[in-house]
């Protein structure tokens, strides 16, 4: 499979390394406030050449009103992975920014949304890059978020398309997550205890991993936790709890994540949905956002992965 899809993309390279080349736009900062870190390997896999005419169609159903996208790459040098905001996605815009066609471009084939990524930007709070959509309940400010008390439903329709293999690991291909939960320090907090980063950990991860689908969840190690001690974001608090919830291979399956007080439910196509109820969802102390898209798990400097999405759609 490796081979065949990366023969049958190679055409787009050429024109992936002119892009680069000769735009330079500027993108958003990261919400959140460590600067990142890059590398300067360019892999081999190829990628998606812009539209030559004006775009007049949009293939996946996906409203862009709500979400920014973050690319694995640093085009403008400011040491923080390129991010388009909502105005520039909308209204087909996506389809007009040569620096997102490489990363996140329709595949007319099939009517789905390509989310491209490989190793190369990324932010200090992790070593990994990626082509994933970031919700913004207002647009016009990210520090604006929801709890867990207010909820919220995210579903989609996707699939991996294509992913490098893995040889330093049991698995067979690289890992990448496809939806998260992640939880931020809300500015209440971050005015109380002055603290220097607003980065909370992910509540919820959705991996492929080898076909299967698997669920983490982050809990608590001490349930006995309280307070202000909640809102250390370390490993030594917070755990994950991992459940696998099935196989889907190379296929399109349906994923929904509904968040309520409390409450998580994960439900993968049709199969009963997996619920967390729980003191660690209790005292979850963080607000929070979803995220869609490719987070490739790997360093590995010839490593890649497409996934496409059909449909997403935000509830609140």
């Amino acid at each position: 499979m490796y081979i065949k899809k990366q023969s049958q993309r190679f055409i787009h390279k050429g024109i992936f390394f002119l892009i680069t080349f000769t735009f330079v736009l500027s993108c958003s900062n990261n919400d959140d406030l460590e600067p990142p870190t890059t590398t300067t390997t360019i892999p081999t896999t190829p990628t998606n050449p812009t539209n030559p005419t004006p775009p007049t169609v949009n293939y996946a159903d996906i409203n862009f009103s709500n979400w920014k996208v973050t690319l694995p790459v640093d085009e403008d040098n400011n040491g923080k992975p390129d991010e388009y905001q909502p105005n520039e996605l909308v209204n087909l815009g996506y389809q007009t920014l040569p620096s997102v066609q490489p990363f996140m471009y329709d595949d007319t084939d099939d009517e789905s949304l390509v989310f491209y990524t490989y190793p190369e930007s990324s932010t200090t709070n992790s070593s990994y890059s990626r082509t994933e959509l970031r919700e913004l309940i207002n647009p016009s400010n990210s520090r604006e978020n929801w709890t867990l008390l207010e909820g919220g439903i995210m579903k989609g329709r996707l699939k991996v398309d294509d992913i490098s293999e893995d040889p330093n690991s049991s698995n067979t291909y690289h890992r990448t997550i496809v939806m998260q939960i992640h939880g931020i320090i809300s500015e209440e907090d971050m005015n109380t205890f002055n603290f220097s980063s607003n980065n909370g950990p992910p509540l919820l991860k959705i991996y492929w991993i080898d076909g299967y689908i698997w669920s983490y969840k982050k809990s608590l190690i001490d349930e006995t936790t309280t307070g202000n001690d909640l809102l250390d974001t370390s490993n030594s608090t917070w755990t994950d709890e991992k459940q696998n919830l099935g196989y889907v291979g190379f296929d399109v399956f349906d994923f929904e994540i509904i968040a309520s007080d409390a409450r998580l439910s994960v439900q993968l196509n049709n199969e009963t949905p997996y619920i967390y109820e729980d003191v660690s969802l209790d005292k979850w102390p963080f607000e929070n956002y979803f995220k869609a898209g490719n987070y490739l798990n790997t360093t590995d400097a010839t490593a890649f992965s497409y996934i496409k999405y059909y449909n997403l759609y935000l509830t609140h």
